[in-house]
């Protein structure tokens, strides 16, 4: 018996390419122009959002019939805030100068419209488990756009990739650079990321022609 149903299963699938949540969607996009300069942060923005998806819908899921309407919006934000204290204490002790780095974009993962929008769209009207994958599904494709976009900005501003050179040094001018190649500083600030996630819309829409919106 499969673990998943097809239904079950799309709720994970969707978000991944058709129904992504930066590239269709377009929610999230502040955090992807702001913090997927570095690999390593867009990794850990990713998870983090995992997390707080994931489990934020399942507990507006659990409390859906009790939330009164008038406050639903109030409770979602403590609830969201509340896992946000949880990974950035977590950020603290485990990889204290990431933490810095990510400090003011994990905090404003509180107000991430794509962790909002599943909450009032999704949780508040479905049970657990499917609020679960739905969160999932809706995070993972959130963190795929972010690893890509972060892995080109690295990859061609810096050479680097999670830190580490990987193009050769451009001081001593080796490897790629000894040819005369010179990294991008174009791609480490904010303006490129939106360069990149349009290369990445107009590839999922070359692919699927149903995305292109009608004139």
């Amino acid at each position: 018996m499969a673990l998943l149903s097809k239904k079950d299963a799309n709720l994970i699938l969707d978000p991944l390419a058709d129904n992504n949540p930066i590239t269709i969607q377009v929610l999230g996009i502040c955090s992807a122009l702001a913090i997927t300069a570095e690999l390593k942060a867009s990794l850990v923005m990713a998870i983090s959002v995992i997390f707080v998806l994931g489990v934020g819908n399942v507990v507006i899921s659990l409390m859906r019939n009790v939330i009164p309407s008038k406050i639903r919006i109030i409770v979602q934000l403590i609830v969201v805030a509340t896992l946000v204290i949880i990974v950035d204490q977590v950020l603290k002790a485990f990889a204290y100068e990431l933490s810095k780095t990510l400090s003011v974009f994990v905090g404003l993962i509180i107000t991430n419209c794509i962790i909002m929008g599943r909450f009032e769209a999704f949780a508040l009207g479905n049970g657990p488990w499917k609020s679960f994958l739905d969160g999932i599904g809706n995070a993972l494709g959130y963190g795929v756009i972010l690893i890509i976009v972060g892995f080109f900005r690295e990859l061609l501003g810096s050479g680097t990739l999670f830190g580490i050179p990987v193009l050769g040094d451009p001081i001593a001018k080796t490897g790629l650079y000894a040819t005369g190649y010179e990294n991008n500083g174009f791609m480490i600030i904010p303006p490129a990321a939106l360069i990149v996630v349009g290369i990445i819309i107009w590839v999922q829409r070359s692919r699927n022609k149903a995305l292109i919106e009608e004139a």
